[in-house]
């Protein structure tokens, strides 16, 4: 196909698979930021040297889940998703191996690796310091401990790192444990321009000025072990954040604050060790050059905890063991610094294993893990100018994996072809095994000779050399430089590669100094005790000699048993430029790491070959749902395999004998209608599903309404019962309320009404009564006069019978006085009755003062004693007036209630029984007259609309009766001045004017009656008619007697107007 302006995702899409054409594909999609390309299912990375926004947020992992490969575009998710979904779906374990150049990027890439791992297969957010959280907070621990500024990157590993992460059934993390292999230890003494050691010690250096004064630190520039070279602090780069950075991982990771101390306290120790030197005392004995030695020295000690002295010694001195005898042996300057330097070395390789161990223990492996998804971080092909034994060391583990990835790609591809006999040409690739053979062959391998040459005392470097030239002196893969006497060249599949030999003996011998480890093991800091146990501690060393080539070539071979039971994924990391800048894109660096990765080859495979296999049976049961008629027919696996390509409409696909060989991306295409098939059917069974459910939850919600909807019904039934018995007893309540409230205010009014006629029937009878009393005192004053021409005798008679009559007169006013007494007393009884009349009817009758009449006949016969006590005083009145007042007397009147008049007849002891008697039939007439108003009050109830509108009626009557009121007492307290005056003008002879006695009367005449005109009072015409009225009067007259004499009748005319009505009440 013609690649598009912005080059194609997968480079076998190609029309021209050529070397020129992936280059310009790769410089293509560089330059648009486009870092990711596919190679197949191999993943190229080219390192950008920049951030490029938005290419790893959690919107785009989400993106990359569950997607299938090249549905979207290249990305270290899609691999890593790719890896993870094969693992839950076959059960079987994944690795995902890194690999590249020095500075290519495999650092970073792995950390984005375990990140969407961690996406993929973490817990909740909320959990704190969970496995994948630890996981990933080990990196930054371990890069500020095992990595450095090398000249090709800023933040190279100088160790090679397996991540096994571990998931349970549900595929989620449940364990991890990391790997290390083979630690640059060299790198802590020596660095050359313009690398920079292990960031811990920049790290610590930038430290709080608190902790650098505790460990008596101070400028890079001082330490031996860092000024080797002038870069100090790298671009972008803020150490003192990172220290505060690593400390919050070590917590994560679960390192103490106390053991997070002993860490610093010892890597501050390895930098005053660097510090100490040494001078040339004697012949060949050595001792500290100044007193800055001494102070590094102190201070070494200190930190470390152990004997000054013996570590003085431990450096300058060794001991020598003979069959007779130890014999300490002095060292020179250059033995002594390199006893240092192993010191150095040694502590903090103890160091590094420690945190690698911790770590592990802190996250934690699951034992009942059936599948790990493996992640290879280890360091990629180098060649330097002076290359030694780590250099060898790398590049050989470089060549096992691509061994791993030929094996995986080529020659297991090819085996498989031709085992299967389908039509396949074969291509030819670079074949490494010969590299391996002469590395790691037993006998007669590199490592192997090392190891030998090792185990005699007397061999040197060059003695190593002359070996290996003798040795391997006809093998192609091995040349030995003209006029190189230490050194040899290896032609690596990524090139050729010369190595320097001078140091392998020394690398290789893996001994610490008996006289380092007695000297550690005793030091009073525990943790610095526990990284050198003592030797009776260690397990006894077998008789064998063991070495750092052979232990790392074991270890290697054990990360390639566990890649080999894995199903490998491939991320190749480019260095597009060797001056680490961004958008430079150098074509022969990027063509030489592209043929020493292999990844021609893999392309010219993927595209000629059959990348995906499967036996018949996976085969079917993966893909006969695409057609279920196939398992119907009773038809061979095979025939049933090419039967499913065909109705699918897939073609370039082989059968084999056992196995169908798909071409690149028709598995997917496979997956993907599949996918598509059981998203239908799934949509089928869940509309079915919810169907149901709804259904389910319909009936359920109708029943429980239902349900709620009776027991809402029942509870509104009772709460509409209550609410109405309720209703109908207020109903009843008001009734009763309104009936109380419509007879206290009948009552009231009556009372008013029985007050208000009682009064002014009182002052026309007082008036009636001085009339006749100043008629009668005329009279007798004409009759004085023609007397008086009579003899002395008749005026003497006439003088006494006036002394007796004044000395009556005095009586009657005493009378009198005692008479407005009772009078007020009437006044108060009823006002407290009509007080009564207010209250609640709640109250018992018989608590009711109105009704005297029961009362008397509850209470028993008072003696004739208290009787005769309570007898008042007799007034006396002509016997004209007596006729009157008991004419009067006789008239038929209502009051509410009776009052005790104190004009009465004395009642004798015979009396007492028949007045009893009457008594009785007065309450009986009584009763049967409440009943009566009973009666008429329930009728009233009946028709209360008549009755409220008759009290309207009644109350204006009311009003009206003040009004005309108001005018009669207007009047009468000017007839009242006017008979003061009266009253003042008789002369001093004559007798005090007789009392003036108020008669309480009704007249039921049919004159009186229909003379009222819309009032309720009658009033007299005079008191001879009165008393010429022949009418009988059923009732003796209430008679109260007010003495109206000058004394009481006193003030101006205005006063006597306002306190007329008053003086009578």
């Amino acid at each position: 196909m013609e690649a598009p302006d912005t080059g194609v995702d997968d480079m076998t899409k190609l029309s021209y698979l050529h070397e020129p054409a992936v280059l310009h594909n790769l410089a293509t999609r560089y330059g648009i930021k486009e870092i990711y390309t596919y190679c197949g299912n191999i993943l190229i990375a080219i390192n950008p040297f920049q951030a490029i926004s938005h290419l790893y947020d959690t919107e785009l992992m989400d993106s990359y889940k569950g997607a299938q490969l090249g549905d979207r575009s290249p990305h270290v998710f899609a691999i890593t998703d790719v890896a993870y979904r094969a693992m839950n779906n076959e059960g079987k374990s994944n690795s995902i191996l890194v690999s590249g150049e020095s500075g290519a990027g495999k650092t970073e890439t792995t950390k984005m690796i375990m990140r969407y791992l961690a996406y993929l297969g973490g817990h909740a957010a909320a959990e704190a310091r969970t496995v994948e959280r630890k996981v990933l907070e080990s990196n930054p621990v371990l890069e500020a401990f095992g990595n450095a500024k090398t000249v090709r990157n800023n933040n190279s590993s100088r160790f090679g790192k397996f991540v096994e992460i571990q998931f349970d059934a549900c595929g989620q993390i449940s364990g991890a444990a990391i790997r290390t292999y083979l630690l640059e230890k060299s790198r802590v003494c020596q660095i050359s321009e313009p690398e920079r050691n292990y960031h811990c010690f920049y790290l610590l250096c930038a430290a709080p000025p608190k902790e650098i004064e505790k460990y008596k630190l101070g400028d890079p520039k001082s330490f031996h072990y860092l000024n080797q070279s002038s870069c100090y602090e790298l671009v972008g780069v803020d150490d003192s954040h990172d220290y505060l950075a690593t400390k919050k991982a070590m917590d994560i990771v679960g390192i103490s604050v106390e053991e997070q101390d002993a860490i610093f306290r010892i890597v501050a120790a390895i930098l005053h060790l660097g510090n100490i030197a040494f001078a040339l005392e004697g012949e060949d004995s050595s001792v500290l050059e100044d007193d800055k030695a001494k102070f590094h020295l102190q201070v070494t000690a200190e930190l470390l905890m152990c004997d000054l002295e013996a570590l003085e010694t431990a450096l300058c001195k060794r001991n020598m063991v003979t069959p007779e005898e130890v014999i300490k042996r002095s060292l020179d300057p250059l033995g002594a610094a390199i006893s240092r330097d192993g010191l150095a070395k040694t502590i903090y390789a103890r160091l590094f294993d420690w945190l690698v161990k911790k770590i592990n223990v802190s996250i934690g492996q699951d034992p009942d893990s059936k599948c790990l998804i493996g992640v290879l971080d280890i360091y990629g092909f180098e060649s330097f100018k002076t290359s030694s034994f780590e250099q060898f060391c790398i590049n050989f583990t470089n060549e096992k994996l691509q061994q791993h990835f030929n094996q995986h790609v080529f020659k297991m591809e090819q085996s498989v072809y031709q085992e299967e006999e389908i039509d396949w040409s074969y291509i030819d690739f670079v074949d490494n095994q010969d590299v391996l053979d002469l590395i790691e062959k037993k006998p007669g391998g590199i490592i192997s000779l090392l190891d030998e040459t090792c185990m005699f005392p007397k061999s040197t470097h060059e003695t190593f050399a002359q070996k290996l030239y003798q040795t391997f002196k006809d093998h192609k893969r091995f040349v030995k430089p003209k006029l190189a006497r230490t050194e040899f060249t290896i032609v690596h599949y990524a090139g050729e590669v010369q190595y320097q030999c001078d140091q392998f003996l020394d690398k290789n011998k893996d001994y610490i100094v008996p006289e380092h480890q007695e000297l550690l093991s005793t030091s009073k800091c525990s943790f610095i005790a526990s990284l050198f146990p003592s030797l009776n501690a260690e397990t006894p060393k077998s008789g064998k000699f063991s070495s750092i080539g052979s232990r790392f070539k074991l270890q290697l071979q054990q990360l390639m048993d566990i890649l080999n039971s894995t199903e490998p994924h491939y991320i190749r990391c480019i260095k597009p430029n060797s001056d680490l800048r961004p958008e430079i894109f150098e074509n022969v660096s990027v063509l030489q790491q592209l043929r020493s990765g292999g990844v021609l080859e893999a392309i010219r495979v993927k595209c000629e070959g059959y990348p995906t296999n499967r036996i018949f049976s996976e085969f079917l049961e993966r893909f006969s749902i695409l057609v279920p008629e196939v398992l119907k027919e009773n038809v061979e696996e095979n025939v049933a395999c090419k039967s499913i390509m065909e109705k699918v409409g897939l073609s370039n696909y082989q059968i084999g004998k056992t196995k169908i060989f798909l071409r690149a991306g028709q598995m997917a295409e496979l997956d993907g209608r599949k996918a598509k098939l059981l998203g239908e059917s799934a949509k089928v069974i869940q509309k079915q599903v919810r169907s149901r459910i709804a259904r389910k939850c319909y009936v359920r919600i109708q029943t429980a309404s239902i349900c709620i909807q009776t027991v809402l019904r029942g509870q509104l039934a009772c709460e509409s019962l209550k609410f109405r018995k309720r209703t109908a007893a207020a109903v009843k309540i008001q009734k009763s309320a309104r009936r109380k409230s419509a007879s206290r205010k009948y009552t009231n009014i009556k009372s008013s009404a029985i007050v208000v006629q009682t009064g002014i029937r009182a002052m026309v009878a007082r008036n009636e009564f001085r009339s006749k009393m100043q008629n009668h005192s005329a009279t007798i004053q004409a009759a004085t006069e023609e007397e008086e021409k009579d003899s002395g005798k008749e005026e003497e008679d006439i003088g006494k019978e006036e002394k007796d009559n004044g000395k009556e007169e005095k009586d009657v006013g005493k009378e009198e006085k005692d008479v407005g007494k009772e009078e007020k007393d009437v006044g108060k009884e009823e006002k407290d009755s009509g007080k009564e009349v207010e209250e609640p009817e709640d109250k018992e009758p018989e608590k009711q003062p109105t009704v005297e009449v029961q009362e008397k006949e509850e209470l028993p016969d008072p003696p004739v004693a208290v009787l005769e006590q309570n007898k008042p005083d007799k007034t006396y009145v002509s016997p004209d007036k007596e006729q009157e007042v008991t004419e009067e007397s006789n008239e038929p009147y209502h009051i509410v209630e009776e009052i005790s008049s104190p004009i009465q007849d004395v009642l004798t002891a015979e009396e007492l029984p028949s007045e009893v008697e009457q008594l009785k039939v007065l309450l009986i007439g009584e009763k049967k007259r409440a009943d009566e108003y009973q009666k008429k009050h329930a009728e009233a109830q009946e028709l209360s609309e008549q009755r409220r509108k008759k009290l309207e009626e009644t109350e204006k009557k009311v009003h009206q009766l003040q009004e005309s009121l108001n005018r009669l007492l207007f009047s009468m307290s000017e007839q009242f001045s006017q008979l003061k005056t009266i009253l003042q003008t008789p002369s001093s002879s004559k007798p005090a004017s007789p009392p003036i006695a108020r008669v309480d009367y009704f007249d039921n005449s049919d004159n009186s009656d229909a003379s009222s005109t819309g009032s309720d009072f009658a009033f007299p015409a005079s008191g001879r008619d009165s008393a010429n009225n022949s009418c009988p009067r059923p009732k003796a007259p209430q008679v109260h007697v007010k003495d109206a004499t000058a004394t009481e009748i006193t003030g101006t005319a205005d006063s006597d107007k306002e306190g007329a009505f008053d003086d009578y009440f």
